[in-house]
């Protein structure tokens, strides 16, 4: 359960930079376009434009990265619960496909608990107390 947790942990300490990261990254096209845009110069055709541009850039953007991080997330699930036994990963990954995060948290509280460790046979990762690999079957 330690083990676990230390993981959790981990990943948590991963991903807030991550985080943070692309939110600043992000942000970044937004801020300077709006500041382009409140210039007091007089009629500046450029400012503006590059306002548009800046706000359409991030508009597009934005989808984008919350549809790629939906792809990331489905990927996961399916792997995690493939390597656990789970006859319902396609389910699992319907269900975070629709109610992305919160869907997630209702798999990680469900999933089987346990460690998992590299199966001798085919070399993907199993639970330790499972009788024999979801993979290739073997002890």
């Amino acid at each position: 359960m330690q083990q676990n947790a230390d993981e959790s942990d981990k990943q948590k300490g991963i991903l807030t930079p991550v985080m943070s990261t692309l939110l600043a990254l992000l942000s970044l096209p937004l801020f300077s376009s709006v500041a382009l845009a409140q210039r007091p110069a007089g009629p500046n055709g450029g400012a503006a434009c590059a306002a548009c541009g800046g706000c359409g850039f991030t508009m597009i953007a934005i989808p984008v990265v919350l549809i790629a991080l939906n792809i990331a997330l489905l990927v996961w699930v399916a792997r995690d619960a493939k390597s656990r036994g789970m006859d319902s990963a396609v389910l699992w990954m319907v269900l975070v496909m629709f109610t992305s995060v919160i869907g997630l948290i209702i798999y990680i509280f469900s999933r089987p608990q346990g460690n998992l460790v590299q199966c001798a046979s085919c070399h993907n990762q199993r639970l330790q107390a499972s009788a024999k690999c979801p993979h290739c079957g073997n002890p």
